[in-house]
């Protein structure tokens, strides 16, 4: 199976791209990772996929100038589907695991840099996504229950 080919994505996507780091987690079902971003300089455009198990998927547009700019796309991502999703520099993503041992992997543009480190809660009310498990099921990080609203970022 080819899971990359540089020349295929910088022809759909219209522009090159240069990845510089892979990165990989494992996390059990109902895991709830994000919404995570890089600020300024050091934001990253990424190529997400799930290698085994399955996730679903979240893409969060920040690019004010964007006509989708506080919305929001879902996908699933499984070892048997292959999908891939491409994330542009100036989003947010965030992924629930759905499935036990569910390895995530993604390509990114830039290095991690944690000065540069942000994020937006994964229930803002305005943002509205649809996780699909009730709150009380959902595991996250103290990090991650801690992230600011939307609007504490975008208004």
């Amino acid at each position: 199976m080819e899971t990359f080919h540089k020349t295929k994505l910088e022809e759909a996507l219209g522009h090159q791209i240069n990845f510089v780091q892979d990165n990989q987690s494992v996390s059990h079902k109902n895991v709830l990772r994000g919404l995570h971003f890089q600020r300024g300089k050091h934001a990253q455009a990424k190529l997400g996929t799930v290698v085994c198990g399955s996730a679903l998927d979240v893409v969060v547009d920040l690019r004010k100038e964007s006509p989708s700019f506080g919305k929001y796309y879902t996908v699933e991502l499984s070892g048997e589907n292959r999908l891939q999703v491409f994330m542009p520099k100036g989003v947010a993503h965030g992924f629930l695991v759905l499935k036990d041992q569910t390895v995530f992997s993604y390509k990114c543009d830039s290095y991690y840099n944690q000065e540069s480190e942000a994020g937006i809660i994964y229930n803002d009310p305005d943002l509205g996504i649809e996780w699909g498990v009730p709150d009380s099921e959902l595991i996250l990080s103290d990090k991650d229950r801690a992230l600011p609203f939307f609007k504490e970022l975008y208004t």
